[in-house]
């Protein structure tokens, strides 16, 4: 793979990132490094200044190899050292032995990184995106105070064991070196990227404390030497013997540890498979804004967890995808992931050529160093949420999140953060309605085209029929004001409907709920009727099947489902109007007189009429007019029904809009306008039809004016009643 990798080389673009890259992750790394080290003892700092080394080498050759995302570049970063500082912290204030906690740091970023493996295979990657901002904010936030604080002691050259706040106040243990090495390290980190873009300010901090160093050891030669110079980092690989007899006496210690000991760092391993996942690919999500890539998640964090074991067996630190490295990685021209390999090779490069330069890093430098990270990682945009009363909760979040850090412990300040949120998000959703639109029947219209008497019938006993468009999620948190919504209608109404096109979930709370209501309004004979009750939510759930199994549907007649809104509607309007009609009766040849538009007519007034007319018969299925057609006939419907069929909302497929049966008309508006065809029409049983043309129209019209005028009238009528019903039910839905 390597190989391969090493064929797309894009030169000179991905070496000129990669060097670029590593002269950003090479001081931070090795900053790092000494910040989790020297928790355990002074003595251990240069030992992590070579684990800081190691990490930023192991990470960038590992985690491009197996990973897919070009331009990340992987090295030790902040939330690492974060967790691991306050991890040996706390086990230096148990009294565990310095060697002790060298091996459960070890065995602790081995653990992270099968976390971070597991978490790719289980396809979790995906899911971590999903953690609330406010979270992260808070995390990042609190991490940021973390690293500073830890610096404060080193930043003022005190070696005591008392906390920093302690030293802060006790200006007689503070080293005037150290502070201006550290003042001049963190000024120029700060300022420099402001002067130019071309060099980091990571290396110009660094540059400017080496410089103080130096000017400062002109007037105090004891600053000229190595040995026992306590403001240096000092000889790499002088901690307890070696560094390589350090790691092999770690691995040999390894099989001393028991089951119970490994159990116990599972909790913080799962804190920082976490952090460092987030990391991650919330870099890559940068990147893919960037480069409009989209990057694969899962497999990222399966290449980030094995470059991270690959660290820890090799004694360096674990990291993560590095936002700051990435982008200097990117801007320098870099074009494929060759560019963090580059990065590890030049990492190893720059350790083997720069070793006596490293040693002679001031800790003060690094300590300005990492205290300018932490100022970059405190995420001051949550400020912004106390401008505004709807979101001064959410800064709470972040508050809590910061102060739980640093009071308690990160991992339970993710905890909290995570309920707290989830405690959010239920309350919006309790706050907001569930019922998007309540109308009556009488106010909505069926795709089913009524007659005037129908269409009176349905107005006089619409308000039996009540419909409830719901929206959101239906759950234990919604469920006690949808009962109180319909809870007054149960009373009084035959006919509940509920509309479920826009609900995105349901719960069990929910369900039962709306059983109680079936049960009530089956002891009065009234239905509940549910629409859109779909076999694929958001979620991916089958609401029928949900509610089949908790039984909801299963084997209740007063319970009825129907596909869409409309044909529940429909079915009520059939029983509002009483349809007493029998099958016979539907199958009768109506004869003019019969229709609605021309009773109370003379049949011999209508006799010069029907022998205008065209008589047509269509089967099941067969089209009667299509969009486009430049007919200009109109039809009425002597037996059958007939489908509309239209697009809606501008899109190209077709939906059923109005079903036209017996007595009724189709086809005025071509026959009134001229235009061509809007729609399409269906014969959905077999049907029979009488059809005026336009030109049969006119010459009816020259020789019986006064039904050609009643004719157009009627038509005219119907139209601008459907008109009037349409306008009504489209302001409605906007209310």
């Amino acid at each position: 793979m390597a190989s391969v990798l090493l064929n797309k080389l894009r030169a000179p673009g991905d070496f000129w990132g990669g060097l670029s890259s590593m002269l950003v992750a090479l001081p931070a790394a090795v900053a790092f490094g000494v910040t989790v080290y020297s928790a355990i003892s002074p003595h251990y700092a240069a030992f992590g200044a070579m684990a800081g080394i190691l990490g930023a080498a192991a990470l960038g050759l590992i985690a491009p190899v197996f990973g897919g995302t070009d331009r990340l570049i992987s090295a030790p970063c902040a939330p690492a050292a974060a967790v691991l500082s306050a991890f040996a912290i706390e086990l230096v204030k148990q009294g565990i032995a310095p060697v002790s906690i060298v091996l459960l740091l070890t065995v602790l970023g081995l653990l992270t990184g099968l976390v971070q493996i597991l978490l790719g295979l289980l396809g979790i990657g995906r899911m971590i995106r999903y953690i609330p901002y406010t979270v992260v904010s808070g995390y990042l936030s609190g991490v940021g105070i973390i690293i500073i604080t830890s610096q404060i002691k080193t930043f003022l050259g005190t070696a005591t064991d008392t906390s920093w706040w302690q030293v802060v106040v006790n200006p007689g243990l503070w080293d005037l070196r150290s502070i201006g090495v550290g003042s001049a390290t963190v000024i120029v980190a700060l300022l420099g990227p402001k002067v130019t873009k071309t060099v980091p300010g990571t290396i110009l901090g660094i540059c400017a404390g080496l410089l103080t160093y130096f000017g400062l050891a002109v007037a105090d030669p004891s600053m000229m030497t190595l040995a026992d110079n306590k403001l240096v980092l000092g000889t790499i690989g002088t901690a307890e013997g070696g560094y390589l007899s350090t790691l092999v006496t770690r691995w040999h210690d390894l099989g001393d540890l028991t089951l119970a000991q490994i159990g116990s760092l599972l909790g913080s391993a799962l804190t920082l498979a976490a952090l460092l996942s987030i990391d991650t690919l919330k870099t890559c999500v940068v990147i893919d804004q960037k480069t409009r890539t989209r990057h694969e998640p899962n497999r990222e964090l399966c290449a980030q967890g094995l470059a991270n074991i690959t660290s820890s067996m090799i004694g360096g630190l674990p990291g993560s995808g590095t936002m700051g490295a990435s982008m200097v990685n990117l801007n320098s021209g870099a074009q494929t992931r060759v560019s963090g390999i580059m990065e590890g090779i030049l990492v190893l490069v720059a350790a083997l050529a720069l070793n006596s330069v490293i040693a002679w890093i001031p800790f003060a430098t690094l300590a300005g160093i990492l205290i300018v990270i932490g100022l970059h990682m405190i995420d001051t945009e949550p400020l912004r949420f106390l401008e505004s009363r709807g979101t001064v909760l959410d800064f709470a979040v972040v508050l809590a999140v910061v102060t739980i850090a640093l009071t308690v412990g990160l991992i339970a300040a993710s905890g909290a953060g995570v309920a707290m949120s989830i405690l959010l998000f239920v309350r919006e959703q309790v706050g907001g309605s569930v019922v998007r639109h309540k109308s009556f029947v009488h106010q909505r219209s069926s795709t089913w085209s009524r007659s005037e008497a129908e269409r009176r019938m349905i107005e006089q006993n619409g308000e039996k029929a009540i419909i409830f468009e719901l929206q959101g999620s239906l759950f234990f948190g919604t469920t006690y004001e949808l009962y109180s919504t319909l809870e007054p209608e149960i009373k009084n109404r035959d006919y509940i409907l509920l509309d479920l096109r826009l609900v995105q979930s349901v719960d069990i709370t929910a369900v039962h709920m709306l059983i109680q209501v079936r049960d009530m309004l089956s002891e009065r004979g009234a239905f509940l009727l549910l629409s859109n009750v779909r076999e694929k939510l958001p979620n991916g759930h089958n609401l029928r099947e949900f509610f089949e199994q908790t039984g909801l549907t299963d084997g209740s007649d007063t319970v009825k489902i129907f596909p869409i809104l409309e044909t529940a509607i429909e079915w009520v309007e059939d029983r509002l109007i009483g349809d007493v009609k029998s099958p016979v009766d539907k199958e009768v040849l109506l004869r003019l007189q019969e229709m609605e538009l021309f009773q109370g007519r003379k049949d011999e007034t209508l006799i010069d009429l029907e022998e205008r007319l065209e008589q047509r018969s269509f089967k099941a299925g067969e089209t009667i007019y299509s969009i486009g057609d430049q007919g200009h006939e109109i039809y009425l419907i002597r037996r059958g029904e007939v489908r509309i069929m239209a697009p809606v909302g501008g899109s190209r497929q077709l939906h059923h809009v109005a079903t036209i049966g017996r007595g009724d008309f189709f086809g005025g508006l071509a026959f009134l306008d001229g235009r061509p065809r809007s729609d399409n029409a269906i014969a959905h049983t077999d049907t029979d039809l009488y059809m005026l043309t336009l030109e049969h129209f006119n010459q009816l019209a020259d020789e019986h004016k006064r039904l050609a005028f009643v004719l157009i009238t009627a038509l005219s009528r119907t139209l601008a009643h459907r008109l009037r019903h349409a306008n009504g039910e489209r302001t409605l839905l906007q209310t």
